[in-house]
């Protein structure tokens, strides 16, 4: 697992995510821990690496 810190794109608040680095694209949708809006995720990994992290609003 991978933990990845970002800023929530409702509330600005720093949260993290933990990701699973053995599967290579993933898209789904998380709570903020913070403001409890949903938040689109989608992550990308190569060879156990981080290369892609995208966040967005759902609903508005």
């Amino acid at each position: 697992m991978y933990e990845h810190f970002f800023q929530c794109p409702y509330c600005w608040e720093e949260i993290s995510f933990l990701l699973d680095s053995s599967v290579s694209d993933q898209t789904y949708v998380e709570d903020c821990e913070v403001c409890c809006n949903p938040i689109e995720v989608r992550a990308g990994f190569e060879h156990q690496e981080l290369t892609v992290f995208e966040v967005r609003e759902l609903g508005q």
